[in-house]
């Protein structure tokens, strides 16, 4: 059941990072011209993805609090005894993060309310700035410590 449940936090985080990455080079990077498929990607309306990326934020949040203790018990023991303390830090950095940007999704929320309202582009900018690097972080972390065990041996 845990391995199911490691496979659907995963493929959340997909979603996720798929739309907060599109919605970052939407609003970091907006199109001027029409053209090839860098102009395409960058030229789509960045406020229709917030909702979508509040979402799952939370969903992949809470599935990866329901998996943690497995996780604490099998795997977090194993690498502090193999004192792979490299590993077990950037674990320790991808759960601050992700409370972090949990956090932030509120206000999230309001700078994408009304993506009209230009008071608030710079907001936009960075909010999504920010929650783009917690996420690919901790994408990029939790592969990591999923598979050190396998990289490291039994």
């Amino acid at each position: 059941m845990t391995t199911f449940l490691l496979i659907m936090h995963g493929l959340m985080a997909v979603a996720l990072l798929g739309g907060l990455t599109h919605q970052a080079f939407a609003v970091l990077w907006p199109t001027r011209a029409a053209g090839g498929f860098t102009s395409a990607y960058r030229a789509v309306s960045a406020a229709r993805f917030t909702n979508a990326i509040i979402t799952f934020y939370v969903m992949t949040f809470v599935l990866g609090a329901v998996i943690y203790p497995p996780y604490r018990i099998a795997v977090r023991t194993w690498i502090e005894r193999a004192r792979l303390w490299h590993i077990s830090g950037l674990f320790e950095y991808k759960e601050q993060a992700l409370a972090i940007g949990l956090a932030m999704l509120p206000f999230f929320w309001l700078v994408w309310r009304n993506p009209k309202d230009e008071s608030m582009a710079s907001a936009r900018k960075w909010t999504t700035a920010i929650l783009c690097v917690i996420v690919w972080y901790s994408f990029i972390a939790g592969h990591i410590v999923n598979n050190v065990r396998g990289l490291f041996g039994q």
